[in-house]
């Protein structure tokens, strides 16, 4: 591997890295932390953290603050509402081409994780790796639909804005004891991707998120 390759590899490990001890809550957010402690964590160089650094900031991941350094990004009132209306002006578009490009395949799938998670819970009751599970599931239908647009550059922004999603997820609210309800907004929008009703799906995915942010804002 050439030199340009090796340092692009270091880039994207340092990213990688970086965003996966976010999500682990191993740093949290509004936290100040410093470059030196950014190398300790990922355990990589402080070249690649420094290549690393103006791409979290223009990802809205991380900030300078003069004097005090590198800030985690802050959970807060405008970040909700803005990672929230991006989510919605996105999935809204997606779940059109989807319902309409999908395969029945495709569909029957989701729609099957979803009615066994929907069963266990009903016959069962809530566990930690049914929850486990049932967010997985809830990432991924959401996924589904952004990446049936096949447009790189909607994913990655989207992918970025669900790294702020899920901070959010873990400060604000998380599907825990709320499984049976999430479940059925996502059957309610699947089953109008199933009739092939793409107004239905749009009116139903929209009232989830709606619902997903005012749950977020209430706190």
């Amino acid at each position: 591997m050439d030199e340009t390759g090796e340092q692009i590899t270091l880039r994207e490990k340092a990213y990688e890295s970086f965003t996966r001890h976010l999500l682990a809550r191993d740093v949290r957010p509004g936290q100040f932390i410093s470059q030196r402690q950014l190398v300790g964590l990922t355990g990589l160089t402080l070249g690649a953290i420094r290549e690393l650094i103006p791409r979290l900031e223009a990802e809205g991941l991380i900030k300078t603050v003069p004097q005090r350094g590198l800030q985690i990004a802050h959970i807060d009132i405008n970040l909700i509402r803005e990672a929230f209306q991006f989510r919605i002006l996105l999935e809204r578009e997606a779940v059109v081409l989807f319902t309409h490009s999908a395969s029945d395949e495709a569909v029957q799938n989701l729609l099957k994780l979803h009615r066994d998670i929907a069963a266990e819970l009903q016959e069962k009751g809530a566990s930690a790796e049914l929850e486990q599970r049932a967010q997985a599931t809830d990432w991924g239908m959401h996924n589904a639909f952004v990446d049936a647009m096949g447009n790189s550059i909607i994913s990655n922004a989207y992918r970025v804005n669900s790294i702020k999603m899920r901070l959010i997820n873990q400060e604000r609210f998380r599907i825990d004891g709320r499984v049976g309800p999430v479940m059925g907004e996502h059957l309610a929008v699947l089953e109008a991707i199933e009739k092939r009703n793409a107004q239905e799906a749009v009116q139903n995915l929209t009232a989830h998120i709606n619902n997903a942010r005012d749950r977020s804002l209430a706190i």
